[in-house]
């Protein structure tokens, strides 16, 4: 497995660790490279980040052995079967631990500056690094943050060889590793691009992150004027929002749905804004042909997004489920409201019909892998498609994306695509 940089190795490693996110964990990168891949897999798990510190203390005549580590808040960890066998000396080991201490408290006070150290007593603390050689410094971290408190450590890296990664499954709680090749001779051979990390980068991040906590957006209630209809909504506009994603749910229950509530929470942490709404008022959602009444959704929809527009100038985005998929496609075929990207999420695409064709905006299809029926309709709604379209199937997923990561992957997958085509990339 080949990652572009840091940041590339960090979004495919938070995809992995996604399992923690309900765990509250604290992330720690290893300086200097490992913190802008941690700075990645804190923000997609909604977590704080912070440096692990660790100094690890050499045999003097053989620096690669070590003795021991120490870390912040005065951790000390020493081996004594190594300093016996290395005949260290009382004299050695006082040397090395004051030249490492003084070392590692320059290093903290850099990094950190005036913000204190993160405590991660009873916590769930994942040590990530952008690659692990022989294991030495990650071992010694795990260490040095079991000594410091934490409930459960999970050491995470990209890239690593297979014995290194046996040998610190007996140091941490769990190890997520995404590749371990057998042919392994320097972490940056994995790399395209795996230039040095500076000081003044890992400074950053960390201020960055520490500014910014992610997490859900505040939002306030609205009430969305859809050409006449009053419709409640929620509107989540975080700072410096580069777009904002509207949410059409056929069975008018787009607000409270936890599903699009989990997608929106993903979208917000993206730095995205969102309006969750219902199409339909509390007693046109009561009968149900009023879910398949297309045309009205899609019309309600358009006028909703002119609404929007009073109060924000960004590209909008359509994310729609059910038949409110349809409703997206249908209105973003016509002649109103310019949208930037559509996805549906196991939507009836197809009951757009004669709209298909008309659709300008890049579109996503999710459908579940199990959910064969509204798979081939899914298919035949691409094939009627003349814009940019992409077919994602979630292997093992119901219609209802219910099983364990399957909601989590149509929220990166929307994500990723919101991403690509709503907000500006760099050339």
């Amino acid at each position: 497995m080949l990652f572009t940089d840091r940041v590339d190795a960090g979004q495919r490693l938070a995809e992995a660790l996604r399992h923690l996110r309900e765990a509250d964990p604290v992330v720690l990168g290893l300086p200097r490279g490992g913190v802008p891949v941690a700075f990645q897999v804190a923000r997609a798990l909604g977590a704080p980040l912070d440096v692990i510190v660790v100094r690890k203390l050499g045999v003097p005549y053989h620096r690669e052995l070590g003795f021991g580590a120490i870390g912040e808040g005065g951790v000390r960890i020493i081996s004594d079967d190594i300093v016996r066998r290395g005949h260290v000396s009382e004299k050695d080991i006082a040397s090395v631990e004051r030249a490492e201490a003084a070392e590692l408290t320059r290093q903290a006070e850099r990094f950190r500056a005036d913000r204190p150290r993160i405590d991660i007593k009873g916590r769930t603390v994942i040590v990530v690094d952008d690659g692990i050689a022989t294991g030495a410094t990650a071992a010694a971290a795990c260490e040095v943050v079991r000594a410091q408190g934490a409930a459960r450590v999970v050491l995470a890296a990209p890239v690593a060889p297979p014995d290194a990664i046996t040998w610190l499954a007996t140091e941490a709680d769990e190890v997520v590793c995404l590749s371990t090749p057998r042919a392994f001779s320097a972490v940056g051979e994995w790399y395209r691009d795996f230039s040095q990390t500076a000081d003044e980068e890992v400074v950053t991040l960390l201020a960055r992150s520490a500014a910014d906590p992610p997490g859900e957006a505040e939002s306030e209630e609205v009430a969305v004027d859809a050409g006449g209809a009053v419709l409640a909504g929620e509107l989540a506009l975080p700072d410096g929002a580069a777009a904002v994603v509207m949410f059409a749910h056929g069975s008018g229950s787009s607000r409270h749905s936890p599903r699009n509530r989990a997608v929106a929470t993903a979208l917000n942490r993206a730095g995205l804004g969102t309006l969750l709404f219902d199409l339909l008022t509390e007693s046109e959602a009561d009968d149900r042909a009023n879910v398949f009444g297309i045309e009205v959704l899609a019309r309600r929809l358009a006028d909703a997004t002119q609404w929007l527009r009073t109060r924000t100038s960004v590209p909008i985005g359509y994310f729609g489920a059910s038949t409110g998929a349809a409703a997206a496609l249908w209105a973003a075929s016509g002649t109103g409201p310019e949208v930037g990207a559509v996805v549906s999420r196991g939507g009836r695409p197809d009951l757009a019909g004669p709209r298909l064709p008309g659709v300008r905006a890049p579109t996503l299809l999710i459908v579940g892998g199990r959910d064969t029926t509204v798979l081939d309709l899914n298919r035949q709604a691409r094939s009627a498609l003349r814009c940019e379209c992409r077919l994602e199937v979630v292997p093992g997923a119901t219609h209802l994306f219910e099983e364990p990561g399957a909601l989590d992957e149509v929220s990166v997958l929307a994500r990723d695509w919101f991403t690509m085509h709503l907000t500006p990339q760099e050339p």
